[in-house]
């Protein structure tokens, strides 16, 4: 079974007005403290045999060069060269992707990039909070591109305030058109605690959705798979790391904030920088909260996560027994189907996912 690592970096130079990430701005002062703490914590992790890497954030381009270096070298010293994972996959925001940061990134062996781009828009990126505009991104792709990686992920989000259809579709258009290896294209969402949420913001839902829609038909109709409800692939891009998650195998996370999943037990550290800098230092597990879901709540949630997939999931007969009542309601109601032995969502229900995923979540219905 293939095991994913995951690091991952909760600096940013200056949080989003939507993001409710374990992520924080202002707080360069503990990035060397940090880095020591991740190296610490490394050092104690179980080893595996990781398959594929994923350093996200928070920001990782927001390190410096030396930092970066200083985190591969971590990497290297206590799970093998990057080079050595089957996929190895950073962040980066456009504003902080150097080229120097870049020749650092590709010498230690990473493989592929997830830029934010968020909007092609520049007006919509202040909407957003972005510290970037539009000709940033575009220097910034071009200067990976030059620096020789040829795996690209560019972030989309569809329902930004003001935003119109043609805004989105003429972004959807010029991201198309510089022919990223993948893409992913988020409804935006409202979280609590976020600026959004607190200037009482509220998404147009129709228009989101009809967004995510032309999406859907105009990457298809440019070559790229759609294969999980917010991700495309041109043929042989699909994220392994990602798909691991969706699969239910098992990952182990590294540093604050960071999720695991190992022998069945799902686990997540403190997500405050200090308080894992020292938990760590003090020779203290970083977890805060862990548990071992079981019997129907185990097989529910590998329902939920495989149906993320637009290639379904094949269903056991412990899982038709659980849960055949539920998935035949929503065949019924036109957001499941059938293929085979599969299950998966139809168009419908790619779009009102959630009302599905609720039935196999934990309290059940009667």
């Amino acid at each position: 079974m293939t095991t994913g690592l995951y690091f991952h970096i909760p600096f940013c130079k200056q949080k989003c007005n939507y993001c409710d990430f374990a992520s924080f701005a202002g707080r360069e002062n503990l990035i060397s403290a940090y880095l020591q703490a991740l190296d610490k914590s490394a050092a104690s992790a179980p080893k595996r045999e990781f398959s594929t890497l994923y350093v996200g954030g928070g920001t990782p381009s927001f390190l410096s060069a030396g930092q970066l270096e200083e985190l591969c070298a971590l990497i290297d010293r206590h799970f093998g060269p990057v080079s050595h994972f089957e996929e190895s996959t950073i962040e980066a925001n456009p504003e902080s992707l150097t080229a120097e940061k870049l020749a650092v990134l590709k010498r230690a062996g990473f493989n592929r990039i997830s830029m934010g781009l968020q909007s092609f828009n520049d007006a919509e990126l202040k909407t957003l909070g972005r510290v970037h505009n539009v000709q940033t991104f575009l220097s910034a792709y071009a200067a990976a591109r030059q620096a020789g990686f040829t795996n690209i992920n560019v972030d989309l989000i569809a329902g930004v305030p003001g935003q119109s259809l043609q805004s989105f579709l003429d972004g959807l258009q010029k991201l198309v058109d510089l022919h990223p290896e993948h893409l992913s294209v988020y409804g935006l969402q409202i979280e609590e605690g976020t600026p959004f949420f607190e200037r009482g913001l509220v998404c147009d839902q129709l228009l989101m959705r009809r967004m995510l829609e032309e999406a859907h038909m105009r990457l298809q109709a440019a070559g790229y798979h759609h294969y999980e409800i917010s991700n495309f692939a041109l043929p042989g891009r699909e994220a392994k790391h990602n798909t691991h998650y969706w699969h239910n195998c098992e990952y182990l996370g590294v540093g604050s904030g960071a999720a695991s999943y190992l022998g069945g037990v799902r686990s997540q550290n403190t997500d405050d920088v200090a308080d894992f800098i020292g938990r760590i230092n003090a020779g203290k597990s970083p977890i805060v909260y862990s548990e071992k879901l079981e019997g129907k709540e185990h097989e529910g949630e590998n329902l939920m996560l495989g149906l993320r997939l637009l290639d379904g999931i094949e269903l056991t007969s412990l899982q038709e027994q659980l849960f055949g009542k539920d998935i035949e309601k929503h065949i019924q109601s036109g957001l499941l189907e059938r293929a085979g032995k599969k299950v998966k969502l139809t168009l419908e229900g790619l779009f009102l996912a959630n009302e599905v995923f609720c039935s196999f979540v934990a309290p059940f219905d009667q």
